[in-house]
């Protein structure tokens, strides 16, 4: 907008009749109006079915998540989210995918499919539908990545440790982009971090961030009275997010963000 009042008053100091002004204001006010609306990001997402395993959902030729399935106790199967983030031949993988199968596909996938180096897995928290995959990430020698509270965590469940760990904040570069991971606290789980891709105006907010309509999911590890609070925290962090890409079920935008507050807003 204020670039739209600057080419305005530009436009009032040029020697002209008012009549010819206006109308050069209209047009101005109608292309740069819709010129600075154009810039935000919009999706015509592609689903790529990999196998039964796995599927891929292309936002863009940069950002894809990634579904793959638990098999719950009662035989059913549920969804679980992940991200890809690529940038001219190379990736990061944020969580795994639930299971060793689709863990191998994916990697093939990138590799085969798209000519992709994956250079590193980044574990969102301890859970195994982020962490399941993680031998075979090793074993194709692709660098595994957490916070030290979820290295912690791993050990304690019997998990691999990651090759490499940080505390609260690890700054990724995809050569010219950036990938910001914070711990903004506890909710899901006391160690859950976001991954940030500031040049995208996306989050990757794991089963910290519910989708719209989602049932509060598994507590066993949550701290309840802190959920609230987190996220709020991450939406005051994070202002002018477009996308939101939760450990389950639909991505969105800010909204995801509302609800989950709503959700496990304590004072309520």
């Amino acid at each position: 907008m204020k670039k739209v009042k600057k080419v305005l008053l530009n436009i009032s100091n040029i020697n002209l009749s008012n009549h010819i002004k206006d109308t050069i204001k209209l047009v101005v006010i109608v292309v740069l109006v819709s010129i600075l609306g154009s810039c935000k990001k919009t999706y015509n997402p592609e689903n790529i079915q990999i196998s039964e395993d796995l599927q891929m959902i292309k936002l863009n030729n940069h950002n894809y998540i990634h579904i793959s399935y638990i098999t719950l106790k009662n035989g059913a199967t549920f969804p679980c989210n992940g991200f890809v983030y690529l940038n001219n031949n190379e990736a990061y993988v944020f969580d795994s995918p639930a299971t060793d199968k689709a863990t191998t596909e994916l990697i093939s996938w990138l590799r085969n499919e798209q000519k992709t180096t994956i250079k590193g897995v980044v574990f969102n928290h301890f859970h195994e539908d982020c962490t399941k995959g993680i031998e075979i990430f090793k074993k194709y020698d692709i660098t595994t990545i957490a916070s030290n509270n979820t290295k912690k965590l791993m050990i304690q469940k019997g998990i691999p440790e990651p090759d490499q760990t940080f505390d609260n904040y690890l700054e990724l570069k995809l050569q010219d982009k950036i990938i910001i991971n914070s711990f903004f606290g506890e909710a899901h789980s006391e160690d859950n971090i976001v991954s940030y891709f500031p040049e995208e105006s996306i989050l990757f907010g794991g089963c910290m961030i519910k989708s719209i309509n989602a049932k509060k999911g598994n507590l066993t590890d949550a701290t309840i009275n802190e959920w609230s609070k987190t996220v709020t925290k991450i939406k005051e962090a994070y202002p002018n997010l477009e996308t939101i890409i939760p450990g389950h079920g639909t991505y969105g935008d800010q909204s995801l963000l509302d609800y989950t507050i709503s959700l496990f807003n304590t004072e309520n």
